[in-house]
């Protein structure tokens, strides 16, 4: 069985780009199938997702000459693609969608976001989604988000397949007990929907109540860059307790998680789907707070692996947050049980041998 994977991997690092770059790596899926692999990805920095350039115009028509030869010149039993759902970034990967359908290929469609039933708005939208999901599969990361596609995609035709992040070479000791102070960790890119804004204001009220932390904020400059997040520190007086550590990776953001007592992931993302750094933190047996939004609810069991709060909603943020800053105790707890749950369904062998079985499935049908 030959496969031809058309996605993102890093750089820039994100949830999607990430997956791919396991994908690619995976010793299971490249010892069942016949594989090739292409770069979706057009920008080189996250801060230049969404931004026309002719650099990226260049790339893109490069990784539309790459899918011709392709299709022409080797054979190839299904196509695989992370597309996204709606934008421009939708007709992009749409032109290459329909590459597919004429040399008549079986289409496997990855959701690493959510947004088709908000596009089916615009008749154009419409049209295009009906021509290339036709007759494809699908493959979501949570079944909370099959209401996103459930016009083009009937539940035979879908497959559920959450994402998975490699286990810790080696287990390691904690020294949590040991802080002065908790320490709270915000990692995801810097954008203001993730959530950013809020846990500054969470951690004004938390200073407010009295209550002994710091809170370390790290990943790349999205829409909120360091002048801008420096500024809103200074306003709300969190210059002791709240710091902007930048972009970490390997290594220096293992050391970030480690040394964190609670991890917050406030995210309003309208598009937010399955946060993998969620499943990074479970894996380091940090206790979880974030919102209901996407398939988050499946990773969160709310009151037992960490809480989940309504999204904008800082009263109930810093109420969960000031709950765990007290209680030691109940960290571990949610902690543990995190990892247990990262254990038999989040980690990157779980994940590989799902997609195995679904390309299996959508072969042989």
């Amino acid at each position: 069985m030959k496969i031809f994977f058309v996605m993102h991997m890093p750089p820039p690092v994100h949830g999607s780009s990430m997956m791919g770059g396991y994908i690619k790596e995976s010793k299971l899926i490249n010892e069942s199938f016949e594989c090739s692999y292409l770069n979706l990805s057009t920008s080189s920095k996250v801060n230049g997702i969404g931004r026309w350039s002719l650099l990226k115009l260049y790339r893109y028509v490069r990784i539309l000459f790459s899918v011709i030869i392709h299709l022409v010149f080797l054979r190839t039993d299904v196509c695989y693609i992370t597309i996204a759902a709606k934008g421009m970034a939708f007709y992009k990967d749409a032109f290459i969608a329909i590459l597919f359908k004429v040399f008549r290929k079986k289409i496997i469609y990855h959701f690493h976001n959510k947004g088709v039933s908000l596009g089916s708005q615009k008749l154009m939208n419409r049209c295009l989604y009906r021509c290339i999901f036709r007759n494809s599969y699908a493959i979501l990361l949570s079944s909370y988000l099959y209401g996103d596609v459930r016009t083009y995609f009937p539940e035979n035709r879908v497959f559920v397949c959450p994402n998975g992040v490699p286990l810790l070479t080696e287990r390691v000791d904690y020294f949590r007990e040991k802080n002065k102070e908790v320490s709270l960790l915000f990692l995801s890119n810097m954008i203001e929907s993730k959530g950013v804004m809020i846990l500054l204001d969470t951690c004004k009220k938390l200073n407010e109540r009295g209550l002994l932390f710091k809170c370390c904020f790290v990943g790349g400059e999205g829409d909120v860059d360091s002048t801008i997040f420096d500024r809103r520190v200074n306003e709300l007086g969190l210059q002791s307790c709240v710091k902007y550590l930048g972009g970490k990776y390997g290594s220096e953001k293992t050391f970030e998680f480690l040394n964190a007592d609670i991890f917050v992931f406030p995210t309003f993302y309208h598009y937010e789907c399955f946060p993998l750094v969620l499943l990074e933190a479970m894996q380091f047996e940090l206790p979880v707070v974030s919102t209901y939004e996407g398939g988050i609810v499946d990773i969160v069991d709310d009151g037992v692996t960490g809480f989940l709060v309504e999204q904008r909603n800082v009263d109930d943020l810093t109420d969960k947050v000031g709950l765990l800053i007290t209680d030691h105790q109940l960290r571990k707890n949610m902690g543990s049980a995190g990892y247990s749950k990262y254990l038999s369904e989040y980690t990157l062998s779980v994940f590989e041998d799902r997609l195995r079985k679904i390309f299996l499935q959508v072969y042989n049908m």
